[in-house]
C-alpha cells in the first residue's frame, strides 16, 4: 500500500506492507483523511522522523480481537494516532464512529473531529442567548463550525478574526455578522465569548477584548502567556478545552454529541467546509496550505 512517511522535514511517499489490526483495533481502506494543525506544527517545529496522525474515514476490513461494534463493511471516522497519512489505516475501536448511510468520508472528516472540538469549547464557554462572541481562526476547520455553532446558540453578535481580508466573504457565507484581521487596531470589543483557536502571542490580545465576567476558551496547539492581572482587571475567566478529555472521561456525553453532529448537518444547520481534496501524494502541499494560513475550512487528503 502506499504510504507518507515525515523525515528531517520533507514528505515522503513510500510503498510498504498493509498493517493488521490488533486488538481492540479495526482496520480502514481509508476515503479521506483530515489535516490537522497541530501534525503540521508539530512537523515544522522537529526535524527527525514523526508518526503522521489524522482524522481518516473509510471502510472497515478487518477487526481485531475483543472488537464486537464494527465489523467488515462498515465505514468509520475517527482520530489515527499513527500513519494515517495512508491507504490503510488502524485505528483503536474506541475513537472510531459510524458514518452515517449516504455521508462521504470527505463530510466525516470535516465534520466530526472539528465539530466536536468547536461543540465543546463552545460549550465550555457557558454562553447564553443574546451575549457577543469572537471566534479566532474562524476560517479553520473547527472555526468554520464554532462560527455556526454559535449563531445557532442564539449569540446576538458573531465576529470571525481572521488572517487576511479574501477570507471575509467566506466567513460571513458561514454566519458572521463582522469581520476583523488580526493585524487591526481596532477588534471591536469587548466580548462575552472568545474562542480561540490561534494562540501564541494573539492570546494576550483576546484577553483583553473580553468584557466583564467575559470567557475565553483557548482550545489550539499555539500556546501563549496570559497575564493574570488582564484576568482580574475583567473578572474574566480562561478555560483550557481539549476534546480527548471528552471523548475518554465522558463518552456518553462525546457520543451525544456525535450524533447531534449528523442531525444538524442533515438539517442544514451545520455545513462542511472544505477547502480542497488534495491526492495523498501531494500531501506536502496540503500542510503548506495550513502553515501559509490559505485554507477556506477543512483540508482534506484523498488516497
Amino acid at each position: 500500500m502506499l504510504r507518507i512517511r515525515h523525515e528531517a522535514g520533507v514528505l515522503l511517499a513510500e510503498t510498504v506492507d498493509r498493517p493488521e489490526a490488533g486488538a481492540g483495533e479495526v482496520l480502514i481502506r481509508v476515503e479521506a483523511v483530515g489535516v490537522t494543525l497541530p501534525v503540521v506544527r508539530k512537523l515544522r517545529e522537529g526535524g527527525g522522523p514523526a508518526t503522521l496522525a489524522g482524522e481518516v474515514a473509510g471502510e472497515v476490513v478487518a477487526v481485531g480481537a475483543g472488537v464486537t461494534a464494527f465489523r467488515a463493511g462498515d465505514r468509520v471516522t475517527g482520530l489515527c494516532f499513527a500513519d494515517a497519512y495512508a491507504e490503510f489505516a488502524v485505528l483503536n475501536a474506541a475513537m472510531a464512529s459510524p458514518i452515517p448511510v449516504g455521508a462521504t468520508g470527505v463530510e466525516a472528516v470535516a465534520l466530526v473531529r472539528s465539530g466536536l472540538v468547536a461543540r465543546g469549547a463552545y460549550e465550555a464557554a457557558r454562553p447564553q442567548p443574546g451575549e457577543s462572541v469572537l471566534v479566532t481562526a474562524a476560517a479553520s476547520g473547527v472555526g468554520t463550525l464554532a462560527l455556526q455553532y454559535a449563531k445557532a446558540g442564539g449569540a446576538a453578535r458573531v465576529v470571525a478574526a481572521v488572517s487576511s481580508a479574501e477570507k471575509a466573504d467566506f466567513v460571513r457565507e458561514l454566519g458572521a455578522d463582522e469581520v476583523i484581521l488580526y493585524e487591526d487596531a481596532d477588534w471591536g470589543a469587548p466580548y462575552d465569548v472568545i474562542l480561540d483557536g490561534v494562540g501564541g502571542e494573539l492570546l494576550g490580545r483576546a484577553v483583553r477584548a473580553l468584557a466583564t465576567g467575559g470567557r475565553l476558551v483557548a482550545f489550539s496547539s499555539g500556546g501563549g502567556t496570559v497575564e493574570a492581572y488582564e484576568l482580574l482587571a475583567r473578572g474574566a475567566t480562561m478555560i483550557g478545552f481539549q476534546i480527548r478529555a471528552i471523548a475518554t472521561g465522558k463518552p456518553d456525553l462525546y457520543d451525544r454529541w456525535r450524533r447531534d453532529l449528523w442531525h444538524l448537518h442533515e438539517a442544514g444547520t451545520l455545513r462542511a467546509a472544505v477547502h480542497e481534496q488534495i491526492p495523498l501524494t501531494e500531501a506536502a502541499r496540503a500542510h503548506a496550505l495550513i502553515e501559509q494560513r490559505r485554507n477556506l475550512g477543512k483540508v482534506v487528503l484523498v488516497p
